[in-house]
């Protein structure tokens, strides 16, 4: 699955648009997470527990998003963003989203891409 945050890909031609795809993912710390991250917090800098969360919590996102293009029959995600939200004190929303579309290599661009 080729994954784009531009409209296009280089090499690459949009054969048909499927249509909006997301990929969201609703996570929380844990208690134990939630301590010891507000403790670090009480001596400033990054907090680690929750950088590793996000990051993860973005993969899976990722992954569902391609997923669902998949099984809309897409080759190809374009135009893909992720949006966050916090939903209470605890938990995180990461959404990817995109634009599910078909694509072939096109030859005419010379760059040799292959489908």
């Amino acid at each position: 699955m080729l994954i784009s945050t531009t409209p296009t890909i280089s090499g690459y031609r949009i054969t048909s648009v499927i249509g909006a795809v997301f990929g969201v993912v609703v996570r929380s710390r844990g208690l134990g997470g939630n301590i010891m991250a507000g403790l670090r917090s009480l001596g400033g800098g990054e907090i680690h527990e929750y950088t590793q969360l996000l990051e993860q919590t973005r993969t899976e996102a990722v992954a569902r998003l391609a997923q669902r293009a998949e099984q809309l029959g897409a080759n190809a995600i374009v135009s893909m963003r992720f949006d966050s939200s916090a939903i209470g004190d605890i938990m995180s929303e990461i959404v990817a989203y995109g634009t599910a579309v078909t694509v072939v290599a096109d030859a005419s661009a010379g760059h040799g891409a292959q489908e």
